[in-house]
């Protein structure tokens, strides 16, 4: 949803030329990669942020898809409050970065039990979530809960993983983490939104799968879980029984709790520090009507959930592709110039969703108009990628190793925030400036402006007459105060922080 998911979800990692030289001579990159002495770990990274894409993919893709059928904006505004510990889990960062077991391992010590209580939830979760989603409105609190722990969780596994990123790899391939966060993450996202939702789309699985029509789609959220709970076993039992974290990975210095979080305060207090955050607040605010949105106005206006699954199918390899070379773009000393370039595209995207959706064809989506849902739905993954891999550059660039994970998770927190609390407002805004009107066969009317009332009033053979869609206010009024800032403030101060000097981010522990 808001900045992609898979983007809203975190903006960490390393991004750069993941091509390699071997001494003098020069390999082909893929035959480099199978032969890095790093190759191992690399895996391991991958499978780790997958886990992590898992839940992601769920909250911020399938899940709003589901409510939404049955929700309002308002009511599905209120299920993405569930996304929020991942912009807050600056928190309780530094207990993360600072209690551990030496022996077991710095890392594995969150990373362990977080990955064995998150299968316990999941497998929890698979025998009771499919008759709580039956009745969205009556369990919607419940259901917002349930996503909200394992939420917390995945962002506390995250502030663990992305801490051992800086020492599992070897400097030389430490470029390889973005590479992993991006494969990884989004891969767990591939299968748990566009995968899971044709699959358990009726349509799709009638077409495809069943020999005979059925009432349910061939994959239900349940069993989904179940099964995901069962690879999160997996992936610990390797951990705890065939990877061991060594001296040379402990040696990132160790911090107190609460000399962690004065070292937090003392890099927020830096002016330039301040600059960041306040961009990292803002910048996202004129792409959250369209990445929350328009995916869920489109299904409104007759979009099929197998249908949208196939455009993020197609635009799965896209962002590979993209983060790929958005890693190599954002090398050299204007490491933020592709962030900026993706900020005016994505603008441009938001105005291209609201016309897609505008011009929705009344009768349902021809074979020629889903090729313009595709371009709207790829420009805009394009953008969000190019974006994430170039702010994963710098803040890799300029996080401070002393204290790990907690200083790439302030920054990442920053982010995710800058593109977590607006989601709420905008989804509610969606609603609350609707005018819509539905005109019965008996003469009388009633307001149907949300989800429900326009069930209500198809049941009722009513006609719904909307005077005003608050999505065209909602994303109009954003994406123009997101040009004006950008022009004045983010596109300035963005220039000026690009070129400090990387000590100047960096705090002393003995530093008062």
């Amino acid at each position: 949803m808001a900045d992609t998911p898979r983007r809203r979800a975190r903006d960490t990692g390393s991004g750069s030329d993941v091509g390699i030289t071997i001494g003098s001579q020069s390999t082909p990159k893929w035959q480099a990669f199978y032969a890095n002495k790093d190759f191992g770990n690399i895996i391991l990274l991958i499978a780790l942020y997958w886990l992590q894409g898992v839940p992601l993919g769920l909250a911020h893709g399938s899940i709003p898809f589901l409510l939404k059928e049955k929700l309002s904006f308002a009511q599905v505004g209120l299920f993405s409050l569930a996304g929020y510990p991942y912009s807050l889990k600056l928190f309780w960062s530094p207990f993360v970065d600072s209690l551990y077991d030496r022996k077991f391992g710095r890392r594995k010590s969150w990373i362990v039990p977080i990955q064995l209580i998150t299968a316990l939830v999941f497998w929890w979760m698979g025998a009771h979530i499919d008759g709580l989603v039956r009745d969205p409105a009556e369990n919607i609190h419940e259901i917002m809960v349930l996503f909200l722990a394992i939420v917390f969780l995945s962002a506390t596994q995250d502030i663990a993983v992305d801490g051992w990123a800086l020492t599992l790899l070897s400097k030389e391939n430490l470029s390889y983490a973005s590479a992993c966060q991006t494969v990884g993450i989004n891969c767990g996202f591939f299968l748990s939104f566009t995968v899971f939702l044709a699959l358990n789309s009726v349509e799709f699985s009638n077409k495809y799968i069943f020999s005979e029509p059925r009432d349910e789609g061939f994959l239900q959220l349940g069993p989904y879980m179940s099964f995901w709970a069962l690879g999160y076993v997996l992936v610990t039992l390797y951990l705890v029984v065939f990877k061991a974290e060594g001296a040379a990975e402990d040696s990132e210095g160790s911090y107190g709790i609460v000399e962690t979080y004065k070292t937090i305060w003392r890099i927020c207090k830096l002016p330039h520090m301040q600059q960041f955050i306040a961009v990292l607040l803002v910048a996202k605010v004129g792409f959250i009507p369209n990445d929350s949105t328009t995916q869920l106005k489109l299904i409104d206006r007759g979009l099929h959930r197998e249908d949208m699954a196939l455009a993020v199918l197609i635009d799965f390899p896209v962002q590979i592709f993209f983060g790929y070379y958005a890693a190599r773009w954002s090398q050299g000393a204007s490491k933020l110039k592709p962030w900026r370039v993706a900020f005016i595209l994505r603008l441009l995207c938001s105005l291209l969703g609201m016309l897609t959706v505008y011009y929705f064809p009344e009768t349902g989506l021809t074979s020629a108009y889903f090729y313009v849902v595709l371009l709207s739905k790829v420009a805009g993954s394009m953008a969000s990628t190019v974006q994430f891999v170039g702010m994963s550059a710098f803040i890799t660039q300029i996080a401070d190793p002393v204290i790990g994970g907690t200083y790439m998770t302030l920054l990442a927190t920053l982010s995710n925030f800058g593109g977590t609390w607006p989601v709420y407002f905008v989804m509610r805004s969606v609603d609350y400036f609707t005018s819509a009107t539905c005109l019965l066969p008996s003469g009388d009317s009633f307001s149907c402006a949300t989800q429900e009332t326009r069930n209500r009033c198809k049941v009722e053979n009513g006609i719904c007459n909307t005077i005003w869609d608050g999505y065209y206010i909602v994303s109009t009024t954003c994406t123009l105060l997101a040009l004006v800032m950008f022009v004045w403030y983010i596109r300035p101060t963005v220039h000026h922080l690009e070129r400090l000097p990387v000590h100047l981010w960096r705090v002393s522990k003995d530093r008062s």
